[in-house]
């Protein structure tokens, strides 16, 4: 949009931003003027009509908060002028604006207004309508049916009291029972602690002053618990701005001038805040100024007018705290010595306000005593709801009210702060932090020797190159990459620790987890709408329930540090000794020493390098200590509390932990700290899988459960020695796999046995059931793959089965008949092939691994195994590593014969759906066209070339109901001014293309990370329902030692209740009506029937195509889809005069599907995906690793073309029939940047959109899993 009176320019998500943060900090005349300017552009009458719901809603508050008489005459105008004459439908909303306005008005004037909005509305709608707007109170309802009283209406809300802390006190007879706190010592900082450590003390001194405040959390009324909660949430700024100010008090009280270096950082800090606090005053004033209509404005003037009101939306002490706090914590994350990516900080700060902003809005809207108190969503109209309000009426009296509520709840947008906002706000406030920012540097004078003490600037803005390009970043002064590494900063930490009471149970998108501050039942990839849009649309259906059922599940299990274990690894951190994964404080890792000057300038080289890497894991084991450190200084603050972890999920349905500091998905450590808030007795049962577990984690775990359960009474002394002397005994559980979970298991089991009764005993621990390789089980069952099935311990047995131990023996057994035919390299690796060679590729290969990086796998295995391979020409580890992968993949593909094709169908699939145009795309596409009138008419060229993309995402519903989105797109960077330096900023959006190859290859795992997701989520559930205690990591799930039979049946049962429905049967049929209409890029190979004919007609249209040679080659490949598309809706048409007119077109399609129907539903031979036992080739490590450089896959089908007009197939994926393959890296560097190479004769035609029939499945019935005790073990 062009730049206006009111200085905003961009694009209508970016404007529309700017009205709503004018809205939320009360500048309603702007955002009028914003909002005239919007009406001109062409929106959607649903959007404009919430546009005005929020534009009403912002005035009514304004006037309820200072009621004039001009305001009221402004708004009545502006609904006649703006709303009334403009044609925009009054609904029902609008009206209750309206009306709750009129009823400030004095006297008479009152009762006609109300009476005149009232009358606008259809008398069927009734007044109980108005109750589900969410606008009016139950007191203004009333008050509306005196005025008006065609409708009878009693108040049906319920007011809500809130629980005020500081008002509850213990009654005086009431004795409340505080347990005295028992002396344990501090968690002993990494070197000096300021700001980072001690804000987070103070966030969390809450649990201290709750004592002395007479208030026992543990026995404290469920209102209580909440109120404690919120404050928790909602303190860390405060917390962090205290501390400061304390530390730069406590300095000035020593009598030391805080303009000397002094060792706090937290006292600088606090210089910084006073600082920034008065420059952003200062800015707001300007801003003021800046927005005050002229003819002209500087462009720091038009910057102001755009980030302006998003700064208001702030407290100027609130936003000087944030922007420090995250500018502290990205350094402390990225690593301060390096410097942080200027967009890198820019985002981190502009998303911190944004939060801090949506909770602000949050915070007034519930302290505001002006909206109902049943605190609804106005502009979320639940199904229920409306038919509940509509039941008894008559249906058309009703329904063009309750379809605009639908059509609302499903269309409203998000108010995320676009891209360009963000790096406008946060670039402000980088450079006014960079301005003020200063920090003492000692420096020793050179000919006097003398120390001088200066002040400088805490950070810089500069430039690096990296890769040959030009970067901005932010450097930290070196006095305060010293300090950071001392003292590092975790950003607003008390909104993400654990929760005192059981989180709010989800309920919308962004409603449940925590109480104050507002969460994401979904963690989507940063601009991406599409998932957000459907999952909402699901909410809305009710199609949500049970993954929402799930994540209540996990979110109500209590926890609480287990206080042996802390004790125990609070004395080996304090000791400053490397201990399991606790490193040591000061680790002694010697540099080498440094080569003569002579010597050869390689061997410098590398001691350079050695340096380097010395370096390097010295600040690897510090950062990990630093994180540590705060780990262990909330579980010190929690160690005698039940506190609970509030879960949501990826893309793919998968769960996780919230607060990400300290949780049970965490390392070893962080699972040892952790126990069940509830205990259960062990009985017989549970007494022998806690001997198992024992086993497990210590990594005896491929026995029989008989063996594991003796390798614990066989190893009974040191699991004593273990429990009683874990830090001066013989420390046994030192060699485990899991240490502390090793400890923590040893300490119970000696409790256990020590107890009187050990049948008796009351344990807390998790026991772990873990998958074996859950992603091969699952496609074992969906393949029906009788021998992988036994592999991967579906088929009942007397022992555990050991996929990887087969696939190794599978691959010895090919080595080894190589080897009888001399084959140099099966000679070479015969007798060096185990089970750890195999295993990584074999684990990740389900989930997309491809050749290179199976290749890279198992080459690392090889070098620690055998260092001295050969590295002759043709014999290295290259080769080497390339010969084992080959045969690793060929033993998977014999071994899941069934999976391998159901993995390749899947890719297929994909394949297909990424290159469709859909149906919308044909239709505009077909309209555009009627408009070009000529070569010369390039108006409408952009259009038709945009229309031709591929932008159809991989969609599917899980077993839950769920819709999955992949997420992959090939987003165009935009550049973005701000008054730093220019940033080129990428922000997906649907109408992006779709990223080929990460579709098709992110598809076959994604699509297994959703079964077993489904299989998490339904466990969760039935074990809720039981009432066990159940957490889950990913494919490891957990419950109390005397519950695992049962979990252990639930966990079958729901694995088998969803691979008894046809997955993949009913996959195909949602994909035929998900993308019916659509038509797809298949290539062509010159040895197919059609291929000659289809190049004759081609030639008979030559006619045609010349007239559109001398247009962009976009519409020269346009021309046959518009063909195909009129041929499909002509056959589509109910009229069988049109469907004749179809059969009777000839088009590519047509001449394919009579010549050569026989390959009609085939795999595309252009297809080529990483499957089990046939990788692509390549670089890609994983679909989660894929380069976010990549555009060599960009989804242009009008680059497709070659130059003698035939739609030849560029696609980077294809190259492998290229020779330049044969070529080395430095042959292809000399070659010509646009040297073509013979290639298989081949063309792309459009075909309609169908899938290839299901692979058939094989033997295994999954029913047979009821009886495997080995599924999880």
């Amino acid at each position: 949009m062009d730049r206006g009176v009111s200085a905003i320019g961009g694009d209508l998500a970016e404007v529309q931003a700017v009205f709503h943060a004018c809205l939320q900090v009360g500048r309603i005349e702007r955002a009028g003027a914003i909002l005239r300017r919007l009406s001109n552009v062409e929106l959607s009458m649903v959007e404009m009509v919430y546009l005005q719901h929020q534009y009403l809603r912002a005035a009514v508050a304004q006037i309820m908060a200072n009621p004039t008489e001009a305001a009221m005459q402004d708004l009545h105008k502006w609904f006649e002028l703006e709303i009334r004459s403009k044609g925009i439908p009054q609904d029902v909303e609008m009206v209750a604006y309206m009306v709750k306005a009129a009823l400030q008005s004095p006297g008479g004037q009152r009762e006609r207004l109300v009476r005149r909005y009232m009358d606008m509305l259809d008398r069927e709608a009734s007044l109980e309508l108005l109750q589900y707007a969410a606008v009016l109170t139950a007191h203004e309802l009333n008050h509306i049916t005196h005025i008006y009283p065609n409708y009878n209406y009693e108040s049906s809300h319920i007011e809500e009291e809130d629980v005020d802390l500081q008002s509850v006190a213990p009654e005086a007879s009431e004795q409340v029972h505080v347990d005295a706190e028992r002396s344990i010592p501090g968690v002993k900082p990494t070197d000096l602690k300021g700001m980072g450590l001690k804000s987070l003390k103070a966030s969390l001194s809450l649990f201290s002053k709750l004592p002395s405040e007479g208030i026992d959390i543990a026995t404290a009324s469920p209102e209580m618990r909440r109120e404690i909660q919120g404050r928790l949430e909602s303190d860390a700024v405060e917390s962090a701005i205290a501390r400061w100010r304390e530390e730069s008090a406590h300095l000035t009280k020593m009598g030391l001038n805080t303009s000397l270096q002094t060792k706090s950082l937290g006292g600088r800090m606090w210089k910084w805040q006073v600082a920034l606090e008065q420059h952003l005053k200062a800015e707001l004033v300007k801003i003021e100024e800046a927005e005050v209509p002229s003819a002209r404005k500087s462009t720091e003037d038009q910057d102001r007018c755009i980030y302006g009101p998003f700064l208001r939306t702030i407290p100027p002490q609130r936003l000087a705290a944030v922007t420090i706090l995250s500018t502290m914590g990205a350094l402390g994350s990225l690593g301060v010595d390096k410097g942080m990516p200027l967009s890198t900080a820019i985002m981190a700060i502009a998303k911190s306000v944004e939060d801090e902003s949506a909770y602000e809005a949050l915070q007034r809207s519930r302290k505001s005593n002006i909206w109902p108190a049943s605190k609804k969503d106005k502009t979320l109209f639940s199904r229920e709801a409306i038919l509940k309000a509509t039941r008894g009426r008559r249906a058309g009296a009703v329904a063009k009210y309750a379809n605009r509520f639908l059509d609302q709840a499903t269309a409203l947008p998000q108010h995320e702060w676009p891209m360009a906002m963000r790096a406008k706000v946060g670039a402000f406030l980088m450079s006014a932090l960079v301005e003020v920012a200063q920090v003492p540097v000692t420096l020793t004078h050179p000919k006097t020797k003398e120390t001088v003490t200066q002040m400088q600037p805490a950070f810089s803005h500069s430039f690096q190159y990296k890769m040959g390009r030009k970067l901005g970043v932010i450097v930290a002064n070196k006095a305060i990459v010293e300090q950071l590494k001392r003292e590092p900063v975790h950003s607003l930490l008390a909104k993400h620790l654990p929760m005192l009471v059981p989180p709010e149970p989800w309920s919308l998108f962004d409603k449940g987890g925590f109480i104050s501050h507002p969460g994401k039942v979904m963690r989507i990839k940063a601009g991406d709408k599409d998932q957000r849009h459907y999952v909402d649309a699901a909410i809305d259906q009710g199609d949500m329930k049970i993954m929402f059922d799930g994540l209540n599940a996990l979110g109500r299990t209590p926890w609480r540090i287990n206080q042996p274990v802390f004790d125990i690894m609070l004395e080996a951190w304090n000791s400053g000794e490397a201990i399991a994964n606790i490193p040591a404080e000061n680790p002694k890792i010697s540099i080498p020493p440094e080569p003569e000057p002579s010597t050869d300038p390689l061997e410098r080289r590398r001691w350079i390098r050695a340096v380097k890497n010395v370096e390097n894991a010295k600040g690897g084991l510090h950062s990990q200590r630093c994180f540590q450190n705060f780990q262990m200084e909330i579980a010190r603050a929690l160690r005698n509390e039940q506190f609970y972890f509030p879960h949501n999920i990826d893309f793919r349905g998968r769960a996780y932990p919230i607060p990400p500091y300290l949780n049970h998905m965490g390392a070893d450590h962080c699972r040892g700290l952790l126990t069940f808030g509830e205990g259960r007795e062990l009985g017989e049962t549970g007494l022998k899988w806690l001997k198992i577990h024992l086993a497990n984690v210590f990594g005896y775990d491929k026995a029989s459960l008989r063996e594991r359960e003796e390798f614990a009474m066989k190893h009974l002394d040191s699991v004593i020695d273990s429990a009683t002397k874990p830090l001066v005994g013989a420390r046994w559980w030192l060699e485990a796999e899991d240490p502390w979970q090793c400890l923590a298991a040893c300490i119970e089991l000696n409790n256990a046995l020590s107890s009187p009764d050990p049948s008796r005993f009351v344990s807390h621990l998790p026991v772990h059931q873990d998958g074996t390789c859950n992603g091969l089980q699952h496609y074992a069952a969906l393949g029906g793959d009788l021998w992988g099935a036994k592999q991967v311990n579906l088929e009942p047995g007397d022992r555990p089965a050991d996929v990887y131990t087969a696939v190794a023996e599978l691959v010895k057994a090919q080595i080894a008949d190589e080897k009888k035919k001399g084959d140099p390299m099966a000679i070479i690796l015969d007798g060096k092939i185990t089970r750890k060679t195999v295993k990584q590729t074999v684990m990740t290969n389900v989930y997309g691994v491809t050749f290179i990086g199976a290749k890279a796998q198992v080459r690392k295995q090889l070098v620690a195994a055998y260092p001295n391979l050969p590295t002759t020409d043709t014999i290295n580890l290259g080769t080497l590593s390339s010969y084992v992968a080959t045969r690793i993949f060929t033993a998977l593909s014999t071994m899941f014969k069934g999976a391998h094709d159901i993995q390749h169908w899947l890719g297929d699939c994909a394949s297909r759906i990424s290159t469709c145009i859909t149906r919308e795309q044909l239709s505009r596409l077909e309209s555009e066209w009627s408009k070009l009138s000529g070569p010369k008419d390039q108006r409408y060229v952009p259009k038709i070339e945009d229309l031709v993309q591929f932008k159809s995402s991989v969609i599917w519903t899980n077993p839950v109901h769920m819709p999955v989105v992949q997420p992959y797109r090939n987003s165009k960077a935009k550049v973005v001014p701000t008054n730093m330096q220019m940033l080129s900023l990428s922000e997906p959006h649907r109408s992006d293309p779709v990223s080929k190859r990460k579709q098709l290859q992110g598809f076959p795992p994604n699509f297994i990370h959703s079964l077993d997701a489904t299989h998490m989520i339904l466990s969760a559930i039935r074990c809720d329902e039981l009432g066990l205690s159940f957490a889950a990591v990913h494919d490891s799930f957990w419950t109390h030692a005397s519950d695992v039979g049962t979990m252990n049946r639930v966990l079958r049962d729901a694995f088998i209740q969803i691979h008894t429905d046809d997955v993949v049967g009913r996959l195909s049929a949602e994909f035929a009506a998900r993308y019916s209409g659509c038509v797809y890029l298949r290539k062509l190979p010159h040895t197919s029937p059609a291929y000659k004919k289809i190049m004759q007609w081609r030639a008979t249209r030559a006619e045609q195509r010349a007239r559109l040679r001398s247009t962009p080659r976009g519409l020269l490949f346009a021309d046959e889809l518009k063909l195909e598309s009129k041929r499909q809706r002509l056959l589509s048409s109910s009229n069988p005069k049109d469907i004749e007119k179809g059969k009777a077109m000839i088009t590519a399609a047509s001449i394919f599907e009579e010549a050569d129907t026989s390959s009609a539903h085939s795999v595309d031979e252009g297809l080529e995906l990483a499957r089990l036992g046939q990788v692509s080739s390549s670089g890609e490590q994983s679909t989660e690793c894929i380069s976010r450089d990549a555009n060599d896959d960009e989804a242009r089908p009008s680059e497709n073309m070659d130059s003698d007009e035939e739609l030849m197939d560029a696609d980077a994926d294809k190259a492998k029939t290229s020779p330049e393959d044969k070529l080395s890296g430095f042959e292809k560097l000399l070659l010509p940047r646009h040297t073509k190479y013979p290639q298989i004769t081949a063309t792309s035609i459009w075909l309609p959109l169908t899938f290839p029939p299901v692979p058939k499945k094989g033997e295994f019935d999954v029913s047979r899993l009821k009886n495997s005790e080995y599924f999880f073990s």
